[in-house]
């Protein structure tokens, strides 16, 4: 059959990651022409990698969205022609990962049947309409993959569809005015479908998304983009396992899980992906899991990095660090001579390669250290995996905090040789990692929802110098908070290769929010994940206890103020109390107007529930004062 694939890329940064060229090439066995069309720019090794595989390519202004693109790709090479040299014609797009499983089986199946047009995946019907609020969101062949067939190929309804398709500006638009229309407006002219993702063999409406790791046993070959990137609260509510569909690719399927990585790690928020992918692993620590090997383990070249302010601290970091049950070459930092003695002296005997190095300036603390002092030793290629330690005190937090936040980042690093063990084999046994750091610390800080502080735009102006493009996290950054983590050298290598001066830190003691210090602790995992690196977080199930049972009764209460239990709800029903409508943007009397709001509906909840009879009693006045107020506000608008 002779086929032709018009295939719509778009990439803000103009990027062509690998999987594009891999999913293409599959499909070169089962078509004999490839057009690219580009809604963006395209670097220019973007550019070769798709005409090294015989596609050919052009660039055209992003107006239409994707539905402008097929159309405009369609008419470069013209209905007559289209319908003379072509069998079937394949709209597809960058939408997805493929193929998970061979395409063989898809064309295999799909060519057994008799049908006009078809599909890899079918949309379910839905009432009402979401994008319109009425009516029927009708079933659809989903616009990521759709073939058509010499017959409708040929046809004028085919030819007509496409000359008065209306200019689109909008998501919404694509969806009523193409991908939702498709299906319905040809069938009923009398063209029949098939799809090879069938929605009756599934739960939900969309399967390729809600069931997606159903979908993925059945072997399914394409495995959603959007998934990776869309709202956390959404995956949430419709208890979407992202996660096990991964599993099952890497257990079952033959694809390179690195093609998923290359691309999401670049192009999603680090909070959104963390959190759909679930990048936090309870490791045991009082037993070696059997999945790693220990032959491998050690084999591992290591290496710790300790920056010691307080030499008084050093054996209460060590009996951390000795927990290594593997040979590494120990690297100490510290800001005076007479401690660099003192810390060679402790370290003599302990039966690994020391090295004791004294700052040249007190400046930056321990990210100077790191970045300035130990340059040599994170970029001779010598270690694979490297941990960095330091003595933390803390003292204007008090000992209580101060002692609970070091403890969480010790113990979830060094807390156990077992857990070392088991750390270093997930670590080889995932090469896609660069950084395994301690999770976000909410015991005794304020941290959560706030963790930029005031760092966010000297982050960003970083991440623009050293030409960092993982878009950044809204609130709170996925970050190596407290600066202690393990890491492979290769997923920092530019902050260890950048010019960095003593002076480009704070001197002593201005150690404050907004300073390079704390800028470096946050843009660590956005440089990883730059670099093509997974950024994970690590815990102790001990620690994982501790922080679990608080972080839910932080969650609960504050949740319990609101008279909804749907996150959804609450979260949308916050951001529409406390921010300006116009702008979007915390305002105060939109704060102010949201307290009052907020106090009434959470009195009004409270009432209800303590006094249900009163309540009853209550309603109906209660609804016509609602009504007299909206009227009274629809008047004073009008």
């Amino acid at each position: 059959m002779r086929r032709i694939a018009f295939y719509l890329f778009y990439d803000e940064c103009g990027e062509v990651d690998d999987y594009i060229p891999f999913k293409l090439t599959a499909l070169q066995d089962f078509v004999k022409d490839i057009i690219v069309i580009s809604n963006s720019k395209i670097t220019a090794d973007g550019r070769a990698k798709l005409e090294n595989i015989g596609a050919k390519v052009f660039c055209r202004e992003n107006v239409g969205f994707d539905v402008w693109g097929y159309k405009e790709g369609i008419e470069s090479i013209g209905y007559d022609k289209l319908a003379s040299d072509y069998d079937e014609a394949i709209l597809l797009n960058y939408t997805f990962f493929a193929p998970i499983f061979p395409f063989a089986e898809l064309f295999n199946e799909m060519s057994s049947r008799e049908c006009d047009f078809w599909g890899i995946s079918e949309h379910g019907e839905v009432v009402p309409n979401p994008f319109t609020g009425t009516g029927i969101l009708p079933r659809h062949i989903q616009s990521h993959f759709i073939a058509i067939r010499s017959k409708m190929l040929s046809s004028i309804e085919f030819k007509k569809y496409w000359q008065d398709m209306p200019m689109i500006t909008s998501y919404t638009d694509s969806v009523l005015k193409h991908e939702s229309r498709f299906t319905d407006h040809f069938e009923s002219m009398g063209f029949t479908s098939s799809v090879y993702i069938n929605n009756d063999d599934y739960p939900s409406t969309y399967p390729t998304f809600i069931d997606v790791k159903q979908t993925i046993e059945n072997r399914c070959p394409i495995l959603k983009r959007r998934l990776f990137f869309h709202d956390p609260f959404w995956l949430d509510i419709n208890c979407v396992d992202l996660r096990g569909a991964i599993e099952e690719v890497e257990k079952n399927s033959d694809y390179d899980i690195a093609l998923i990585n290359q691309n999401i790690n670049r192009t999603v928020k680090p909070r959104v992906l963390y959190t759909n992918l679930e990048q936090l692993r309870i490791i045991p620590d009082n037993y070696v899991s059997p999945e790693y090997s220990d032959e491998q383990n050690r084999g591992a070249k290591l290496a710790v990095i300790a920056h010691v302010y307080y030499s008084d601290m050093w054996e209460e970091i060590f009996n951390y660090i000795k927990n290594i049950p593997y040979k590494y070459d120990l690297y100490i930092s510290t800001s005076s001579e007479k401690d660099a003695v003192i810390l060679r002296d402790k370290t003599e005997n302990i039966g690994q390669n020391v090295n004791v190095r004294v700052v040249e300036e007190n400046r930056g603390r321990d990210m100077s250290s790191l970045f300035i002092t130990f340059k040599d030793v994170c970029t001779n290629d010598k270690y694979d995996y490297i941990c960095r330690v330091h003595s933390k005190k803390s003292p204007q937090n008090g000992f209580a905090r101060a002692d609970s936040f070091k403890k969480h980042l010790y113990q979830n690093l060094l807390g156990s040789s077992e857990y070392i063990s088991n750390l270093i084999g997930f670590m080889n046994q995932h090469e896609d990692i660069g950084v395994l750091c301690p999770p976000l610390v909410h015991i005794g800080y304020p941290t959560m929802g706030h963790g930029w502080f005031a760092n966010y735009g000297p982050t960003a102006a970083l991440c623009k110098k050293l030409n960092i493009k993982v878009p950044l996290d809204d609130d709170t950054p996925v970050a190596v908070y407290g600066t202690m983590f393990w890491f492979r050298p290769a997923a920092l290598r530019p902050l260890f290769e950048y010019d960095w001066k003593w002076t480009d830190f704070n001197a002593e003691p201005a150690h404050v929010d907004g300073s390079l210090s704390h800028v470096l602790e946050r843009i660590i995992s956005y440089v990883s994940k730059n670099e093509g690196f997974s950024v994970y977080s690590v815990m102790t199930p001990s620690q994982a206890e501790k922080n679990y049972t608080k972080l839910e009764f932080k969650h609960q209460k504050i949740m319990s103020t609101l008279p909804n239990g749907d996150v959804y709800w609450q979260y949308s029903s916050l951001l529409r109390l406390f921010t300006d409508s116009k702008s979007g943007k915390p305002d105060f009397l939109a704060v102010l107007s949201g307290c009052f709001k907020l106090l009434f509906s959470s009195f009004r909840r409270t009432v209800w529930e303590k006094y249900p009879r009163g309540s009853k009693m209550l309603y109906g006045p209660y609804l016509v004062i609602k009504k007299v107020y909206k009227f009274a506000k629809f008047k004073k608008k009008k």
